[in-house]
């Protein structure tokens, strides 16, 4: 069973050679050179963010025990 999917894979392959490749609409360059600016454009978008976290002063989150959902890292200070 599996020599006979063996073959029959290898004897696909053998006639697959002699297809020709589909056209490109463009260049294989245009295809390299238009994904690199895409990406270069998601690693600016990306890097504006990075200095995100530095623009207000870091102040201690308060501990309210009124709260609906009190989140469970106050550390017993809204008891």
């Amino acid at each position: 069973m599996l020599l006979q999917q063996i073959v029959t894979s290898i004897a696909a392959a053998g006639e697959a050679q002699h297809e020709e490749a589909a056209p490109l609409w463009a260049a294989p360059w245009v295809f390299g050179v238009s994904i690199f600016g895409i990406l270069l454009v998601l690693m600016f978008v990306t890097w504006s963010y990075s200095n995100l976290g530095n623009r207000h002063t870091v102040t201690d989150e308060h501990a309210d025990p009124h709260r609906q959902h009190p989140n469970k890292h106050d550390h017993g200070q809204g008891h």
